[in-house]
């Protein structure tokens, strides 16, 4: 097998097998129910926002403006913020909210997909992208769960968060075979990710954050960024 077939398949895999770990952990709040509840959820939940801040910020779109002209770039992120703006307004007047399930994925797959068009020539710049995705996806896997079992508890879904681990790969195969000389498609996809993120975390990531008299929900916001920062300056 090609070499970097095998590193498209292999580093996405691993970069999202934090997102069950995350649910995993997630499931075992009834140990600290006081706690868990309050301020460690909050500044949890909090970090995840962070770092999916930084994602918008230091990866989707740098990335992205770099690929795409002026016009189309404005118009891909605000299609992004509009469309997961009618998708979050159809799916609340449901029975579940997925808010955060959708911000994950929106960050997941197309930095996957950049990994894998950055395999036919900077590999060293994939391998931490996969190392940062890792430690993003695990508090996200963390809040997902959290959002989508609050009102019920529902053990079978841990088996979605494993399936979703092979939705990395696929991403990464798809941006190595197709979008590696595709450029301006790979970036109209990190912009539309990026508005539709951004929609999400002001919507429904920031407001459950805040705590009054509690400082760990701020700063795991920064700790969250701090995060994609530093992978990103170790990619430069």
């Amino acid at each position: 097998m090609d070499h970097a077939v095998l590193q498209a398949l292999i580093l996405p895999t691993l970069a999202g097998i934090t997102i069950p770990l995350g649910a995993f952990l997630a499931r075992f709040d009834v140990l600290m129910p006081g706690w868990m509840q309050d301020e460690f959820r909050h500044s949890v939940m909090a970090f995840g926002g962070g770092a999916l801040f930084s994602a918008i910020a230091l990866v989707l779109v740098p990335e992205g403006i770099a690929r795409v002209q002026a016009v189309p770039a404005i118009l891909a992120f605000a299609a992004g913020g509009v469309v997961f703006g009618f998708l979050d307004y159809t799916l609340s007047s449901g029975t579940g909210r997925f808010a955060q399930f959708m911000a994950m994925m929106l960050d997941y797959v197309p930095e996957a997909m950049a990994l894998g068009a950055m395999l036919s020539g900077q590999t060293e710049i994939a391998v931490l992208l996969a190392g940062l995705i890792a430690l993003q996806n695990l508090p996200e896997g963390f809040n997902a769960w959290r959002e989508m079992t609050q009102d019920h508890n529902r053990p079978g879904l841990i088996w979605v968060f494993m399936a979703v681990v092979l939705v990395g790969p696929l991403a990464a195969l798809i941006g190595l075979f197709v979008l590696t000389n595709a450029p301006a498609i790979l970036g109209t996809i990190m912009l539309f990710s990026a508005g539709g993120i951004l929609y999400l975390i002001f919507e429904d990531v920031a407001p459950h954050v805040p705590l009054e008299h509690r400082w760990g929900p701020p700063l795991g916001a920064v700790a969250g960024f701090l995060l994609g920062l530093a992978g990103h300056l170790a990619s430069m």
